[in-house]
């Protein structure tokens, strides 16, 4: 039996390169295809024998670590490799912190990139040459990522939605449930992440990102 490999980004050109490469090195291997973490997420749910996920920072659903948090919490024996157009040797560091098994610019010449999924594969961890991921730990986001990785699915999604700045009935309106059922995934948000606002959270949820936020783009609404 071969590989199976999940491809998450939301360019389908890239990912059909990318599953041409990876052909090409690995023979005998099935792509799933998701375009949106939510896909990614349903495609991880319905199947048990995912070998590996390929994963961009920024798609829809998601900007940033916080895909990676709900990934690697909900199906922590899935390694999850990074693909990303970010070289930044910080955020190569914040990815492998924050589980993932590796970290793959875009940039990377194709052998590079070949060799780095088959060493994945086979148990081991591969980022880019000369990147310390050694890096000064940030305790704080650290504790934050731990309270995200207990947020459900849609909980998550919820948080993400929160930080486009959405209201309660906008979100409800995109996830087709009722507002009701948003004010309670807010609320318990709001628990799992030890905070008392809606700004506050979205300011927790930036905080594993590297980002400063003031809150401004999300209003202080009833939950």
């Amino acid at each position: 039996m071969g590989y199976r490999i999940v491809l998450a980004d939301d360019h389908p050109l890239f990912r059909d390169a990318l599953r041409l490469t990876l052909q090409d090195a690995l023979g005998d291997v099935r792509f799933d295809e998701a375009g949106s973490l939510k896909e990614a997420i349903s495609i991880l749910s319905s199947a048990d024998d995912i070998d590996l996920v390929l994963l961009d920072l920024k798609m829809p659903g998601v900007q940033g670590f916080s895909g990676l948090v709900l990934v690697r919490s909900q199906f922590p024996l899935v390694p999850v490799v990074v693909v990303s157009g970010t070289e930044e040797s910080a955020v190569i560091a914040r990815a492998i912190s924050l589980g993932a098994s590796g970290f793959v610019p875009k940039s990377a010449p194709v052998p590079q990139m070949q060799s780095a999924i088959s060493i994945v594969l086979e148990g081991g961890e591969w980022v880019p040459e000369g990147v310390n991921t050694s890096q000064p730990v940030d305790s704080e986001a650290d504790e934050i990522a731990r309270r995200m990785s207990t947020l459900t699915p849609q909980q998550m999604r919820v948080l993400m939605m929160l930080r486009e700045g959405l209201l309660n009935k906008q979100i409800a309106y995109e996830l087709s449930v009722s507002e009701a059922t948003i004010k309670a995934h807010v609320s318990a948000i709001l628990q799992k992440l030890n905070v008392e606002s809606r700004t506050q959270a979205v300011i927790a949820a930036s905080r594993i990102d590297g980002e400063p936020s003031d809150g401004a783009a999300v209003g202080e609404f009833a939950v």
